[in-house]
């Protein structure tokens, strides 16, 4: 009988699964967190409503207290490129969120059951933050050009503009993950982000000038790679006026020094990060 059933079948092969690549993987992770998000539309309050509700308030609250010479349309330009940059510091807020409550409600453990690189979920994690921070800049944009904003140099100057808010965000996106990774609850990592996240934007050329600053505290606020992000929109869109001769490097160089900050704090927050999430996903 054993013999029939193996010459029953002996015609039909069996059916092997191949492991997705990982560029395959990660964007199953991303099209998994981008449905989480079209079902939980409230996720994008914080890229939306959030910085709306910021460029309204400070360009009609505080514009008329503040000026800024050198820029067209006053304080209201030179505010614009300050609202997009801390939207995408605060994108590693959302990662850093989004990654502990997949760690906690066990998405991550089910994904480690699957032949992928553990990687992939970072990575993927990463892609879906930055959409998500992309959202917000374009809104945001959108505002801006309602009150006065706009981008008065060429294409080429306004698309470099735009990447280095994405090369920004990307790094600034592994801090996330490595906070993420770092905390057991979204309360502890929401408790952590708003200490840190706010002072960093909030201590740079992102609202105001520098130039009126206590000279410690001017050297803080220039030295912040959010200033050079701000900045170098600025003078890129032709929003503000070049740093003053007695600024810091980094104020005179912003586009040069963007990229530096950018794959600096990459260079230095990925491997962390990569290492802390193998560490908690073990555990």
């Amino acid at each position: 009988m054993t013999d029939t059933l193996q010459h029953a079948n002996a015609g039909y092969a069996r059916e092997t699964l191949q492991p997705p690549s990982f560029a395959t993987a990660c964007l199953l992770v991303v099209r998994r967190n981008l449905i989480h998000i079209k079902r939980m539309p409230e996720m994008l309050m914080d890229v939306t409503v959030q910085p709306v509700m910021f460029v309204l308030l400070f360009a009609f609250v505080f514009g008329a207290s503040i000026s800024v010479p050198g820029a067209a349309s006053g304080y209201r330009e030179f505010l614009v490129p300050g609202i997009m940059a801390q939207t995408m510091i605060f994108s590693s807020f959302y990662v850093a969120m989004g990654l502990v409550a997949d760690l906690e409600k066990g998405f991550v453990d089910r994904l480690k059951a699957l032949p992928i690189h553990r990687s992939a979920i970072l990575v993927g994690r990463s892609l879906s933050s930055l959409i998500h921070a992309s959202i917000g800049i374009t809104i945001m944009a959108l505002t801006g050009l309602t009150i006065g904003w706009r981008i008065r140099n060429g294409v080429f100057d306004a698309m470099l503009g735009f990447l280095l808010f994405l090369a920004m965000g990307f790094a600034m996106i592994w801090v996330g993950i490595l906070v993420g990774s770092s905390f057991n609850s979204v309360e502890g990592v929401q408790g952590f982000m708003f200490t840190v996240m706010f002072p960093l934007t909030f201590l740079a050329n992102t609202f105001a000038p520098t130039d009126d600053m206590p000279d410690w505290l001017r050297f803080l606020a220039e030295w912040n790679p959010v200033s050079a992000l701000t900045q170098a929109a600025r003078e890129l869109w032709g929003n503000g006026p070049p740093a003053p001769a007695d600024a810091a490097l980094p104020l005179h160089h912003p586009v040069l020094f963007t990229i530096l900050w950018a794959a600096a704090i990459t260079a230095v927050m990925a491997p962390l990060s990569i290492r802390a999430f193998q560490r908690r996903s073990r555990d």
